[in-house]
């Protein structure tokens, strides 16, 4: 027995010493990195730190209002309003009061419950959890049915996409919609219990993003917004060509209620990406590629090279689909989104809405250059192409649909304030269903399941708990916007306007934004 004993602990000790002079040998010999060459082993912790490096600072070093893309407070924000309907919080914002800054006006004489034009019915059936018992290792809560007032717009403030252009306008009850999120870039899991949630909550939408209309986008029977991008992915022949017959299809599906054409995003101005490891024949028949290869979309749109041959096209497709159809762009300089604007003002053709995306936007695949330097970000775009639409008269012809990081009610009544009609939301979406910005959309390995097509990974995201998640959240978006409204004096969201935002520039000091004289 004594022996065996003996040679298990040699083992035990003779192994790690193998192993450690085996790597000191490789380490030293290595010619790729100096900081191993010259300090064998001890360099490793080098590479481990920086592996672990967004994980510290994400849960141990950044404080709850620093991190990036979100800061932990805004993340928490999404993760309570999904599980536990909830907006609370207690003792006092951790906001810098003393930094620059937007805030919104509130009035001295707000309006009263009774006195809001907010539809409460019908009430939307979901769950939500509640908590028994919390302390540092453990948490015990269950899950119980609910039914949550569903904060719609009153009739006489349902925002109408092509009124006066479109055969079948889109009529909406609410502000805020999923924005454009392809299946591809997210896997069949995540689609799906965002397609279900969203439907739950109604007065709804859910772009498609570029990828086309998927059977996943439809099993919410969610109204949708699809989008065309330069790839024409969805409407386009072998050959990469527009299909005109595909589009007819596409048109007739009662469930899409519009097409937006994708000129940019925030994030890549460029085509979009998705690597060839997330292809699968499924994701290639719907979008008429081949499977396994990576798929770039063009810059731009195949022979469009001009406001006015771009508003011809969008007015093709409005007489053919008879749908609304709008625009997607970024905005980079004031005389081009002018140059735009003139044209429509010009040909009369006027896009059913103009989505506004700011250069702080998300994506699943980007370039570091386009991600960090290319476009004004939201609250900058918004009130420029809103000046310029009044300025050429044709603001009340459009709509403008604003997205750009905005998953607080607070910030959704900013850029309404600043000229927005609607709201666009993807990244807060993607939080709702499990998203824990890992920020590796990109490589198909979501730890999650949300960003990939992996089918092992996928099976951590539960379809049946996630969509009650996506239905809480945007709930309690409007429930959060119609209190911002009360607080403003205004019966409706729909009312904000320049005078319920300011900017906040030094200590007693603010500016008042006022609507711009152009």
């Amino acid at each position: 027995m004594e022996w065996v004993i003996s040679v298990l602990l040699g083992i035990i000790v003779l192994v790690p010493i193998a192993m450690i002079i085996r790597l000191y040998i490789h380490d030293s010999n290595q010619k790729e990195h100096a900081v191993l060459q010259n300090y064998p082993i001890l360099g490793k912790f080098r590479y481990i730190l920086e592996k672990m490096g967004p994980e510290l600072r994400q849960y141990l070093f950044n404080n709850d209002r620093e991190g990036k893309p979100f800061n932990r407070k805004e993340f928490e924000f999404v993760y309570k309003a999904g599980k536990y309907n909830s907006r609370m919080m207690g003792y006092g914002a951790e906001r810098n009061f003393e930094k620059d800054g937007w805030y919104l006006v509130n009035d001295m004489f707000p309006m009263k419950k009774e006195e809001m034009k907010i539809v409460q019915e019908p009430k939307i059936k979901t769950y939500e959890y509640t908590i028994d018992k919390e302390n540092l290792f453990k948490r015990d809560e269950h899950r119980i049915e609910q039914q949550l007032d569903p904060a719609y717009l009153h009739e006489d403030d349902y925002v109408v996409l092509g009124a006066s252009t479109a055969k079948q306008p889109f009529r909406l009850k609410g502000l805020i919609g999923q924005s454009g999120m392809s299946f591809g870039s997210l896997g069949d899991h995540a689609i799906t219990a965002l397609s279900e949630g969203l439907g739950m909550a109604g007065g709804t939408w859910m772009n498609t993003g570029e990828g086309s209309v998927s059977p996943y986008h439809l099993k919410g029977n969610v109204d949708l917004i699809m989008q065309i991008s330069p790839g024409l992915f969805g409407v386009r022949t072998e050959d990469g060509d527009f299909s005109w017959e595909e589009f007819k299809k596409h048109s007739n599906m009662d469930q899409v209620k519009a097409f937006e054409l994708k000129l940019g995003q925030g994030a890549k101005t460029r085509g979009g990406h998705v690597d060839g490891s997330k292809v699968t024949e499924e994701i290639a028949e719907i979008r008429k590629v081949k499977a396994g290869e990576a798929i770039n979309s063009p810059n731009r749109f195949p022979g469009i090279a001009s406001p006015q041959a771009l508003l011809q096209f969008l007015q093709n497709l409005r007489e053919t689909g008879g749908k609304p159809v709008g625009l997607k762009i970024v905005v980079g300089s004031e005389a081009q989104v002018e140059k735009l604007i003139a044209a429509i003002a010009e040909t009369n053709i006027v896009p059913d809405f103009i989505t506004v995306d700011g250069g702080e936007g998300g994506t699943g695949a980007s370039y570091y250059e386009l991600a960090y330097s290319v476009g004004l970000p939201a609250f900058a775009a918004i009130p420029l192409v809103d000046d310029y639409l009044k300025k050429y008269g044709i603001r009340s012809e459009t709509k403008i649909i604003a997205s750009g990081k905005l998953l607080t009610p607070d910030k959704i009544a900013m850029a309404l304030s600043l000229g927005a009609d609607l709201i666009n939301i993807a990244r807060g979406f993607m939080l709702s269903v499990g998203c824990i910005m890992s920020q590796v959309c990109h490589k198909n390995t979501c730890p999650v399941g949300v960003a990939t097509t992996d089918p092992e990974l996928q099976q951590g995201l539960v379809i049946e708990e996630k969509k009650y998640r996506t239905c809480n959240y945007l709930v309690t978006l409007r429930q959060g916007l119609f209190d911002l409204a009360a607080v403003a004096g205004l019966d409706s969201p729909t009312k904000f306007t320049r005078e319920h935002i300011t900017y906040h520039t030094s200590f007693r000091k603010y500016e008042q934004m006022r609507e711009s004289s152009k």
